[in-house]
């Protein structure tokens, strides 16, 4: 069947496609030099992030308040929904690095910029009302990560230093993760007096599978270590320093990125559709969308090549 379509048109090159062929091996830059232009790069644009392409189809975005430990003020909350967003349809965007600017990758919740909730506290409107507008506020916060995992693109968190309270649901809500060995862990909502509430307490239990453990950072703070994150699953790999970790975050991102679009961004979407329901329903899922996907040109030129032993060449998604 794949002979039979290789002797038609569909291998024919669209007006729109690039022609460029990128290998990820020849892609190993220093990390603090590591920016190509790009039409789509938004480094100025935000305030708390700042957003470049690294790598053809590679985009590194940084939690960028270093000299605040990349506390997560108000303005973050919308940047980083927005910039996920905007990254899900870009078709110059195939894969995201996600990584801290400064000393720690971050400190967690900003208090001091946290008045549109003390006010509502505050404020003199009855019990339901009040409860109305935290119900509102708590769904755009958790709206705000869930971005993350709505991106069509895999994400790839690089964390060192600290990752406290809202990192933790920050990273879960990424599909693979990497951390430096002297990287920890913390769920700290409980010691300033609440739950988890914006992904932890949903997405942690089904990245690890240690119902026992979670329960344990969860209810008592204590610090996780890197090691012990890698051993729980909820690590991919640890790397002695920074530099290391990040040149080999986008090293994988600039494999994944040299893949077909349709297969990477379909395998993610399927990945997280199976985690949240049944094996058959998952199966169905699957078999439908493959329905229409399997009739992408993305897979007859992945198969001439397989067989020539070239790279492929795969059009903007």
């Amino acid at each position: 069947m794949i002979r039979q379509l290789f002797r038609r048109n569909l291998l024919t090159p669209l007006a729109n496609h690039s022609s460029e062929v990128y290998s990820p091996i020849a892609y190993r830059p220093s990390v603090a030099v590591m920016s190509i232009t790009s039409s789509t790069n938004s480094a100025n644009m935000y305030s708390t992030l700042s957003v470049n392409t690294v790598a053809p189809f590679v985009t590194h975005v940084t939690l960028n308040r270093p000299e605040k430990l990349n506390a997560m003020n108000r303005a973050f909350w919308g940047e980083i929904k927005e910039c996920f967003q905007k990254l899900s349809d870009d078709p110059d965007c195939r894969t995201v690095v996600l990584s801290g600017a400064g000393r720690v990758f971050t400190s967690g919740l900003d208090l001091t910029d946290m008045s549109d909730f003390f006010d509502i506290i505050q404020s003199e409107q009855d019990i339901a009302r009040k409860s109305k507008l935290f119900y509102a506020k708590v769904r755009d916060y958790q709206d705000s990560f869930t971005a993350l995992e709505k991106c069509s693109k895999p994400i790839i968190a690089a964390i060192h230093g600290a990752c406290i309270g809202g990192g933790v649901d920050l990273i879960s809500a990424s599909d693979i993760r990497y951390c430096t060995q002297d990287a920890f862990f913390q769920i700290k909502e409980v010691e300033i007096g609440l739950a988890a509430d914006v992904g932890t307490l949903q997405r942690l239990p089904k990245a690890v599978g240690n119902d026992s453990i979670v329960r344990e950072l969860a209810y008592s703070c204590r610090k996780l270590p890197s090691d012990e994150a890698k051993s729980l699953g909820f690590i991919g790999r640890i790397f002695p320093d920074k530099e290391s970790m990040m040149n080999a975050a986008i090293d994988l991102a600039t494999v994944i990125a040299n893949k077909s679009p349709v297969a990477v961004q379909g395998t993610k979407i399927n990945l997280n559709y199976s985690r949240d329901h049944t094996v058959d329903d998952s199966l169905e899922y699957m078999a439908r969308w493959n329905s229409t996907m399997l009739q992408s040109e993305d897979l007859v030129k992945a198969a001439m090549a397989q067989m020539s032993k070239d790279k492929p060449t795969f059009s903007k998604l």
